[in-house]
Parts: structure tokens; sequence; C-alpha cells
């Protein structure tokens, strides 16, 4: 039984999040540096067994790709490469960015770690997990 992993792509920045053994519950993994992302995946499938990711797929309001979509897209194809075995689900990451704010100044989080891209980065790919997860009651 495996872990779903959620990735948050970013050119610079890359956030992580995965599951509980059981898939019940999203939690932030880490944030790495994008260039060594699939190095980081590779690794950490290495001690976990990753059953299946999830990555944030960039679209505007009216739906319609955005100008990071593209990267996106060639990440996936990336991961297909990497991880020929593992299912690859797309998540609407809309708004993912402001739920994480709103969620780190309601947890009560001081404004210095706020202010840390990689804090935000994660747990919107905590978030983009978690969506998923609900998704499939």
């Amino acid at each position: 039984m495996g872990r779903i992993l959620a990735i948050d792509f970013g050119t610079k920045r890359t956030g992580l999040a995965v599951t509980d053994p059981l898939k019940i519950i999203a939690t932030p993994l880490d944030t790495v540096r994008t260039f060594q992302a699939i190095d980081f995946l590779k690794k950490y499938h290495e001690t976990e067994n990753i059953e299946a990711f999830v990555i944030g797929m960039p679209k505007d309001l009216m739906n319609k790709d955005t100008d990071s979509t593209a990267s996106v897209r060639s990440f996936i194809n990336l991961l297909k490469k990497n991880f020929p075995d593992h299912t690859i689900h797309q998540m609407d990451e809309r708004y993912t960015s402001k739920i994480a704010m709103a969620a780190m100044i309601s947890g009560g989080m001081k404004k210095k770690d706020r202010q840390k891209k990689e804090n935000v980065d994660k747990l919107s790919a905590t978030i983009i997990l978690q969506s998923y997860l609900e998704s499939r009651l």
C-alpha cells in the first residue's frame, strides 16, 4: 500500500505533500528546488512507496491555460519518464496559494514564517492533495 504524493510545481521551487499510508490525511512534506525535484522524488520513493502523483494544474478563471501550464506539462512528461508505472492525476490549483496564506494566518503562523515562500509552496501542495482525496469520496 503506497502513499499519494502531491506536487505544487513552480519554476524555482516545488512544494510537496504526501498522504499517510492509508491515504486519509494530506501532510506537507517539503519544498525543493525544481531542478532537484525528480532526484528528491526518486530518493523518497526508495524509502516510502509512492503509489500515485497528484500535480496542480494552473488554469485561469476561464479554465484556460496560463503561462505556467506548459512548464507543468513538461514536468508531467518528466515524471512519466522517471516513474512510468505510476498514475499521475491533475488537479485544479486555482487559489491554492491564497488558501494556504489564509490557513497560515488563521493558524497563527508568525509573519516572518508566512513570508517564506517555501512554506506557502508545501502548504499549497497539501491543499491540492486534500482536494484530490476529497474528490474521491
